[in-house]
């Protein structure tokens, strides 16, 4: 009996030992990091453009010489090139500041990399994507504008003019190669005179400034009749000569023998009828 009762607490022992165990023997969790990359997308700069207003051209050009006058002055008391011409010359090539090459490079004379070192711009312009000078401000690309035409031979010319007188300058620049239009002189005369850009030229130099007063367009002179006779010129019809002259067409037909209303020009029109030819006895 002790026997028995030995074994059942030896037994009991055993089993409360392995229960022990068992619950303490613990499992660590499995640990799974999740990384997690975050990518920064950087978004392309856009450039500033500058916006079209829905002004006329003429405010547009007002704007552009009230904003830029001053740098054009200051240019010219620097290299003597004159104010009237430096802001006809950016008015034209920079559509008075409206131009997509002055809005992405400031650009305002139309000036190609050439030798240039510094930031350039790609620009459609006599053949596709030109190379173009590229400045950070816009009196930069007035400085450039100077020293470009002051630093090359070709332009030496220029400098042997009067500073007042934008006209000589205007031609000059043309001679020189700076533009292939033909036409570009008288447009740099029109845009001096219609806004009267050389008063800006008087200021530097101490001179008063008179406006030359828009020249009234003269009336076509009418030729002379010259012993009742008319030589035909450039235009003329039978119709305008016979009210020049208050006659009918059908008389000055009659007076110099027209079939029709052909007439050339030197022609000689009897604008009187004729005398007889008869012999007196």
């Amino acid at each position: 009996m002790l026997f028995c009762v030995t074994a059942m607490l030896i037994s009991c022992g055993g089993s409360k030992k392995a229960t022990t165990a068992s619950r303490t023997k613990t499992v660590s969790p499995r640990k799974t990091g999740v990384s997690r990359e975050v990518k920064t997308v950087k978004k392309p700069k856009e450039t500033a453009k500058k916006p079209l207003a829905n002004v006329s051209y003429k405010e547009k050009v007002q704007n552009y010489i009230f904003e830029y006058a001053s740098i054009a002055k200051h240019e010219m008391v620097e290299y003597g090139i004159p104010a009237s011409i430096t802001l006809a010359q950016g008015i034209l090539e920079s559509g008075a500041g409206y131009g997509e090459l002055t809005g992405k490079a400031n650009n305002h004379f139309g000036i190609k990399c050439h030798d240039w070192t510094g930031d350039r711009v790609y620009h459609d312009d006599d053949r596709s994507q030109e190379c173009f000078r590229k400045y950070e401000k816009a009196s930069h690309s007035f400085r450039d504008h100077s020293l470009f035409l002051k630093n090359r031979k070709r332009y030496a010319k220029l400098f042997t003019y009067k500073q007042d007188d934008y006209k000589s300058w205007a031609y000059g620049l043309r001679a020189a190669g700076y533009a292939t239009d033909k036409k570009y002189p008288v447009k740099l005369i029109s845009i001096i005179e219609r806004y009267q850009l050389d008063a800006y030229d008087a200021e530097v130099l101490g001179k008063s400034y008179v406006a030359e007063k828009p020249k009234k367009p003269q009336k076509k002179e009418i030729p002379p009749s010259r012993n009742g006779e008319y030589v035909v010129q450039k235009g003329d019809t039978l119709y305008s000569i016979s009210r020049r002259y208050n006659l009918k067409v059908a008389e000055l037909k009659a007076y110099n023998n027209l079939k029709d209303n052909a007439i050339a020009i030197g022609q000689v029109l009897k604008l009187e009828k004729p005398e007889d030819d008869t012999d007196e006895f």
